[in-house]
């Protein structure tokens, strides 16, 4: 499955380098006492072997080291914590099959895929053997069903970060059981997932996953306004939410954002064109109102509210009401260098500026035109 594993004669060429690299100092301990002799790449202490893993830190170099030998084998299933397969252009569902047996100890897994290789035999293998996952991204796995989710939700209930952006034949009642068995979600992409992404999973997110803090809806064309207010009251930790593409949503999503969600830092509202100037009034009116932006005056600081806001395509929005949110969250930027406010595609907002137009020495740079790009 794996090609281009070395032989022993090649492993001890290896050796032989390693050993010639550190001829000049190899005998002599710190203490002026004796090292030990390594006589081949067999003896390399574990702690050495762990060392090397984490600084190459490439899965495949960790793929072929633990075929080497079974003190190998069983050293890097109990030390190896992340490992990523998305170089595997070819049998990643029969090498994870292989692995994760072995690799108990995995809290970071990247099973990211150009091309649909995963399948639900080695999701729910993972879910049987990895226990202690934190961090697991199966995006683009177009192949994957509803079993795979049941899986993790009995297998990995510490899971805190869940990619399955592109896995569009999951469904909503597949997705309301495993946020109801992994609370600790604090970041997932659902990016293109239409079928599970629906108000009723919106829902059962709130209820179940109270830390949720980074939240991808980008596409998921059956949102609506009754989902995403319901996310605004249940995830008050809420920072990062992308919602492009979600067509029916209006105004009161982001009105309910704004009240219900102190904390958020990115929002994405690309193509919503129900969006109105109502929306941006009351993420401008939440900045003032905050209990803390008088505080975050005092410091002069930049990273307290809105640091990135997309509003491209809302062209239902006017100039006035995008300025006032321009000029509540100062981390907000339509300086090309700092680019932060997205208004692409609205003709009618090319008059909105950020503060580096009338005070350039905020940009680090040469004053650039005040105009949006």
């Amino acid at each position: 499955m794996v090609s281009g594993r070395p032989g022993n004669s090649e492993l001890n060429s290896w050796f032989k380098t390693l050993m010639v690299s550190t001829t000049g100092d190899r005998g002599q301990a710190e203490n002026g006492g004796s090292m030990p002799t390594l006589s081949g790449w067999k003896d390399l202490p574990m702690e050495l072997l762990m060392r090397i893993i984490s600084i190459v830190g490439d899965g495949r170099m960790v793929v072929v080291a633990s075929g080497v030998c079974t003190g190998w084998r069983d050293a890097l299933g109990w030390g190896v914590t992340n490992l990523s397969l998305s170089w595997c252009q070819q049998n990643m569902n029969d090498l994870m099959i292989s692995l994760a047996p072995k690799f108990t100890k995995l809290q970071v897994l990247t099973l990211r895929q150009n091309k649909p290789q995963l399948e639900d035999t080695a999701v729910e293998v993972v879910a049987n053997y990895c226990h202690d996952l934190r961090e697991l991204d199966l995006s683009r796995s177009f192949r994957l069903s509803d079993r795979s989710l049941y899986a993790l939700a009995h297998g990995c209930p510490r899971l805190t970060k869940l990619n399955i952006s592109g896995c569009s034949n999951f469904s909503d009642t597949a997705l309301i059981y495993l946020t109801c068995r992994c609370k600790k979600l604090k970041c997932l992409n659902l990016c293109g997932c239409g079928k599970a992404a629906t108000d009723r999973a919106l829902q059962a997110i709130a209820e179940n996953c109270v830390q949720l803090q980074s939240l991808n809806l980008g596409w998921c064309e059956d949102v609506t306004d009754k989902g995403v207010t319901s996310l605004a009251s249940g995830c008050p930790d809420l920072r990062a939410l992308d919602l492009c593409g979600c067509i029916l949503i209006t105004d009161e999503s982001v009105v309910a954002l704004a009240s219900g969600c102190p904390h958020l830092r990115s929002l994405g509202l690309y193509f919503c064109q129900s969006i109105t100037d109502r929306a941006m009034y009351s993420l401008a009116n939440s900045r003032v109102n905050s209990k803390h932006a008088r505080l975050d005056k005092v410091k002069k600081k930049e990273d307290g509210g809105l640091a990135n806001l997309n509003i491209s395509q809302c062209t239902a929005l006017t100039p006035p009401a995008v300025q006032a949110v321009c000029d509540s969250f100062p981390g907000l930027h339509t300086c090309p260098e700092r680019h932060s406010l997205i208004i692409s595609g609205c003709l009618s907002l090319t008059s909105v500026h950020c503060a580096c137009a009338l005070h350039p020495h905020r940009a680090g740079r040469a004053l650039m035109p005040s105009h949006a790009y």
